[in-house]
Parts: structure tokens; C-alpha cells; sequence
């Protein structure tokens, strides 16, 4: 085979991308934290560079919490040097030497202790909570003692940033929860900063029902935060389809009627075009949103195999011929009372019909 011949005929206007960087750091990385990097070496010591984390999101088509994601990968890396406020705002980056050999460790935080003059029944009953809670299906082993953790960086990084997501210091309760997570849960620090993330920005900041999420995508194989990323637009696809079919607005779905969508999407398999062709003929024969009616539909789809709207189509033809031959007949009305003494007359009204429309 030919040797390559490589030319440079790049500008003078260049980026200096160190080789110990291709070598030993760009191999294990995230493409999306190969591109943050990228950015900000773009951008070092450019005298007419005003960025911001929004500024930087938007130029690469990423949200913040994505450009803060791949700051700490490149802080653990040991590439980037986070420089925080009192309050723990990013004020300035600072990008280090390569060093020749990629350190996956996190880089130290001091992580505030437990909050202090912390009601003793209130974390109790948060205790018993958490560790109450169903576990996965294997019993996992009791968690580490957290002194044991506190030596690593980057469970010390993962509980900073926990405490940046909850607006609160940990306590230790909550951080021997966290610590769980990671020893004997074998969640990687990144799934577990998505876990928080993703539960604070659905309006849930108590450490229960964390565990609760947690203990589901251990049960669901979930273990990459694009994993986790599917199955939550998969959830919220599934939610908005049904709520839209069914016209309700302005809320999402109670408790009872998520356990009907996780049936139809999860147990059953189906597609969203299908729970939605079953809520239409729900609001056509009922008239309102009835997740019951819903789910006759949808069970009786299921135990014939549908698997494609064009699956029904059969179905709907098989039916209206069954109804058409008489098979099917319409449920009997009850006579009223007879309160004169007198024989009604009976008339057969399906006859009387098909005489009218054959005598026009």
C-alpha cells in the first residue's frame, strides 16, 4: 500500500490542537465534549470573545446543562480548571497542559458538610423513606460507608453538583443515596448527574422519588445518558400523543393513566399512531377521554397481533361483515311496560327500512 502524502496549505488564521490531545484524550470522549473543547480553544485569548454558557449552547446547537456536562468531563480530565464564585457561578475557564496520559479522576471540590441543625425526626423519616423503597430485582448489598467515597474525586465532584442541582446542602442521607448510586447501583458519575438533572427540571427535587427513577433504569438496562435520553422523549412522545388525541390540556397524566400508557407502549409494544387511532374511535363512540374504553381497544388489538394501523384494517372489514351477515347484532332493547290491555303491533324496522329505500 502507497504511503500518504499529506500538504498543509491551512491559513495562518489556525487553532493550535496539541497531538497528546488526539493521542491520549479525544479517543474516550464524548463527540459533543470534543466539540465544547474545541470551542474554547477556538476562542483562547481572543481579545473580542464575550462568551457566555448560552452564547457557547447556542453556537453548537446544545442546551447549557450540555455545555456544563462537558466542562466537568474536561475538569475530570484534567484539561479545564472551573473557576467558581462564592455563590458557585462559573466565572472563568482556565485549560491546562495536556499531561500524556488521560486521568479520569474528577477534579476536588470541597463539598460542604451535612446541614448542620438539621431536624433529627426529619431526616429520619427521609431515611426510612429512601431505604424503604423497592429495589431492583437483585438485593443490592448495603451502600459503602461514605467516609470511604469522600476519598474520591469524583464522587466528591458528583456530590457538588448535586447540591448545585437541589439549591441546597446534601444531607447525609441524601449523600449516602447518591454514593449508592454509584458503588452499588454501578451508575457512571455522568448518568448520575443526568438522573438529578432530569428530575429537578421535571419538578422533582426529593431524593425518594430519585431513587424511585434510578431503581426503573437499572430495571430497564438504562445505563448511558443517551439511554436514558431515548427513554425520556420516548415517555414524554407517548404522554403528549395521548393526552393530545384525548383533549386534555394544560396538565400531564395522573398516576392511574400513566400505568394505561406504560401498558400500551411498554407491555403491549404499540406504536404512538396506534394508541392514538385507539383514543380517536374512544372520543368518536364515548364522547370524552376514557382511558378504559381506551384500553378495551387496545387489548383486543393486542390479542389479534396488531403491530401496524394497516393491521386493523382487516379487522374493520372482518367486523363490518360479521354485522352485515347478522352475526353481530345490536344489544335488544327492553319493551317498556304495558300499561293498556291492548297487543301492541310489532314492527320489524330493519325491513320497514329496506322497503322504504327500495320503493324510491
Amino acid at each position: 500500500m502507497k504511503t500518504l502524502t499529506l500538504k498543509n496549505k491551512f491559513q495562518t488564521n489556525a487553532t493550535l490542537l496539541p497531538n497528546d490531545f488526539i493521542d491520549n484524550y479525544m479517543i474516550d470522549a464524548n463527540g459533543e465534549f470534543v466539540k465544547v473543547y474545541l470551542f474554547l480553544l477556538r476562542h483562547l485569548d481572543d481579545p473580542c470573545s464575550s462568551l457566555t454558557i448560552s452564547v457557547i449552547a447556542d453556537c453548537l446547537n446544545n442546551t447549557e446543562a450540555d455545555i456544563l456536562r462537558a466542562f466537568r468531563y474536561w475538569e475530570k480530565a484534567g484539561l479545564l480548571h472551573i473557576e467558581q464564585d462564592p455563590e458557585g457561578k462559573i466565572t472563568g475557564l482556565e485549560l491546562l497542559k495536556t499531561t500524556g496520559a488521560h486521568r479520569t479522576s474528577a477534579a476536588a471540590h470541597t463539598v460542604p458538610s451535612a446541614e448542620k441543625g438539621a431536624p433529627a425526626a426529619e431526616e429520619a423519616e427521609e431515611t426510612e423513606k429512601i431505604l424503604s423503597a423497592p429495589s431492583p430485582k437483585a438485593s443490592p448489598a448495603k451502600a459503602v460507608p461514605i467516609d470511604e467515597f469522600r476519598a474520591q474525586k469524583e464522587i466528591r465532584s458528583l456530590l457538588f453538583i448535586a447540591e448545585q442541582y437541589l439549591g441546597k446542602t446534601l444531607t447525609h442521607t441524601e449523600m449516602e443515596t447518591i454514593t449508592y448510586f454509584y458503588d452499588t447501583l454501578h451508575m457512571s458519575a455522568d448518568l448520575i448527574e443526568y438522573l438529578i438533572e432530569s428530575c429537578v427540571e421535571n419538578g422533582h427535587k426529593s431524593m425518594h422519588y430519585i431513587r424511585k427513577v434510578a431503581f426503573s433504569w437499572v430495571e430497564e438496562g438504562i445505563q448511558t445518558v443517551s439511554q436514558a435520553k431515548e427513554q425520556s422523549s420516548l415517555y414524554s412522545r407517548n404522554c403528549y400523543t395521548v393526552l393530545n388525541a384525548f383533549g386534555i390540556k394544560n396538565r400531564g397524566p395522573a398516576s392511574s393513566e400513566l400505568v394505561y400508557i406504560k401498558k400500551w407502549a411498554e407491555e403491549y409494544g404499540f406504536s404512538s399512531d396506534i394508541i392514538e387511532e385507539a383514543c380517536r374511535r374512544t372520543i368518536a363512540a364515548t364522547h370524552q377521554p376514557s382511558f378504559e374504553y381506551a384500553d378495551s381497544i387496545l387489548t383486543k388489538w393486542h390479542g389479534r397481533n396488531v403491530r401496524h394501523l394497516k393491521d386493523i384494517i382487516p379487522l374493520d372489514e372482518a367486523y363490518q361483515k360479521e354485522r352485515s351477515s347478522g352475526k353481530v347484532s345490536a344489544k335488544p332493547r327492553t319493551a317498556p311496560k304495558n300499561l293498556n290491555n291492548f297487543e301492541r303491533r310489532s314492527y320489524d324496522m330493519d325491513s320497514l327500512e329496506e322497503q322504504l329505500l327500495n320503493s324510491n
